[in-house]
């Protein structure tokens, strides 16, 4: 039987009298593009920073490779960090590095590699996602929306790393550039043979990029299977969100004028 890249059980996460994650278990197969879907606040971002050790769950396990991560030293999660890539929502680029320094930085810091070298893989790297070399003389601020998509997806893939995190990867994009997007995560993962997760309220972007899609509702999966189920899930919470209806179980909070 094949270990999970990523497995995650009994999930507990509270920030005071908020619950955030209420006994989430989830897995993710070497290779597999896994999507988690949900409204915003259902805690999709806690899960990935739980993972990455940003934060520290109540209480559950999650194991990389079957082993387990939560309460590692810092000196173990670094070499457990080396696997990750991480395409972060925003695209979150570093506004005093040129774009190529950027994409260097995972070589440079991560890695140890000289700044020629590291420029080396920064271009090539930048070549992958279609922007070709004068691009990594700019600066992040001289870009647009979705060429500051593609710097982040590109400096995500620099170290070829094991597994990688996108966090809303088409938030903020038009569709046609939030497509561009979808189809270089898959060519870039494919490609990698890399183990994503990701994280979104985007479902046409969850059908392009997942093999399967987990829903995630109030702190813990409630469904998932592979992306052509979801249609036919029998699941109240998921055809009242794929169908972005207002009326259903899922309530949304609000107060009167």
């Amino acid at each position: 039987m094949t270990t999970p890249k990523i497995q995650i059980r009994d999930l507990y996460k509270s920030f005071g009298p908020k619950k955030v994650l209420q006994g989430l278990s989830l897995d993710v197969n070497p290779r597999e593009s896994v999507v988690v879907i949900g409204g915003s606040g259902t805690g999709k971002s806690v899960l990935l920073k739980c993972v990455l050790g940003i934060v520290t769950p109540d209480s559950g396990s999650i194991k990389i490779d079957g082993e387990e991560v939560t309460g590692m030293s810092g000196g173990e999660r670094e070499q457990i960090m080396r696997k990750f890539g991480m395409l972060f929502q925003g695209s979150a680029l570093f506004d005093s590095l040129r774009v190529w320094e950027n994409v260097a930085f995972g070589p440079i810091e991560g890695r140890g590699v000289g700044r020629e070298e590291a420029k080396e893989i920064a271009l090539k790297t930048l070549g992958a996602v279609g922007l070709g070399p004068e691009v990594g003389e700019l600066w992040p601020s001289e870009l647009s929306g979705g060429m500051q998509k593609r710097v982040a997806l590109a400096r995500a893939i620099a170290t070829k790393p094991e597994i990688i995190f996108f966090d809303e990867p088409t938030t903020g994009l038009d569709p046609i550039m939030g497509d561009v997007i979808n189809e270089l995560i898959k060519k870039c993962v494919r490609e990698l043979g890399a183990t994503a997760l990701s994280i979104t309220h985007d479902l046409a972007s969850a059908r392009r990029i997942g093999h399967r899609i987990a829903m995630l509702h109030e702190g813990k999966i409630i469904w998932n299977g592979p992306v052509q189920d979801i249609d036919r899930s029998a699941n109240p919470y998921v055809d009242q969100f794929i169908n972005g209806r207002a009326e259903g179980p899922i309530r949304m909070p609000v107060r009167p004028l």
